[in-house]
């Protein structure tokens, strides 16, 4: 149990280390230990409330909490709300089960965390607000900006719930979460699929001549199929490229800039009009 010379944590700790973490998550991030420095950075403060009085005991708390530790910077805050609930109701007897938490559930988070915030929201609200940019809505920013301060906001408020709520959220938050990814991922899929034939405006403006016919691909063959064939094929093969060991997104961007120069010029490609 705490020592009666330690201090119980109160909402200004915790508002103080979720601060310190949303600015500095990545700060003294390395090779060996990933996020240790950031994440010790972040609760120093409340463990010094907590142990100050001991500076040995102390010393042995902060070298269990520098170990390895990563995790997804959107996520951490739960992790590190439940690790000072265990610590502020049980002292230096919590120190086997933060090590456990961390360990167990720094790998989950950190999925969750990058597949919603990482990559299927900004996916979702950074297609329309760049379809509102090329349609000339300033709104498209005004959007960006908004989601932007939304994931701040929630961001947080994350370290005090997971607090209050302590060991229980662990059990109550998990098929939650898993439930939220997985209809964000369709959503996105959804939106990225009916935003591609009205932002890659390509077509095929090549023609067959034979005699006194002529065939049009883009109208007499691809269209009657789908048509939005060709922008549907352009963006496969820019994700089957981005699964490429060796390619990155800036090489395909210049493996799309050079193609599109090129079968452009030999007049295979064209912007729709």
């Amino acid at each position: 149990m705490m020592n009666s010379k330690s201090q119980k944590l109160e909402y200004a700790d915790l508002k103080r280390a979720s601060l310190r973490y949303m600015f500095g998550a990545q700060l003294g991030w390395n090779y060996e230990r990933m996020m240790n420095i950031a994440y010790v950075h972040a609760i120093l403060p409340a463990m010094k409330k907590m142990y100050g009085h001991d500076p040995k005991l102390l010393q042995e708390m902060l070298r269990m909490e520098v170990q390895f530790y990563n995790s997804s910077p959107f996520m951490s805050a739960f992790i590190t709300g439940i690790d000072l609930a265990l610590q502020n109701e049980k002292g230096e007897e919590a120190k086997d089960s933060v090590i456990g938490l961390k360990t167990g559930m720094m790998g989950p988070f950190a999925a969750v965390g990058d597949a919603l915030f990482g990559a299927v929201l900004p996916t979702i609200f950074g297609s329309i607000a760049a379809y509102m940019g090329l349609e000339g809505n300033p709104f498209g920013v005004i959007l960006w900006l908004a989601v932007a301060v939304a994931i701040l906001a929630l961001r947080y408020f994350e370290l005090p719930i997971a607090f209050r709520e302590g060991k229980k959220l662990i059990a109550n938050v998990g098929d939650l979460l898993n439930n939220l990814t997985d209809s964000a991922t369709l959503l996105g899929v959804l939106v990225i699929g009916g935003l591609i034939p009205t932002v890659v405006k390509v077509i095929v403006p090549f023609k067959f001549v034979i005699g006194k016919k002529e065939l049009a691909l883009q109208t007499d063959m691809f269209d009657k199929i789908l048509p939005a064939l060709v922008p549907i094929f352009l963006v496969s093969i820019a994700y089957w490229l981005l699964g490429r060991k060796h390619l990155n997104s800036t090489r395909v961007i210049w493996i799309f800039l050079i193609g599109s120069i090129a079968l452009y010029s030999l007049k295979l490609l064209a912007v729709a009009s």
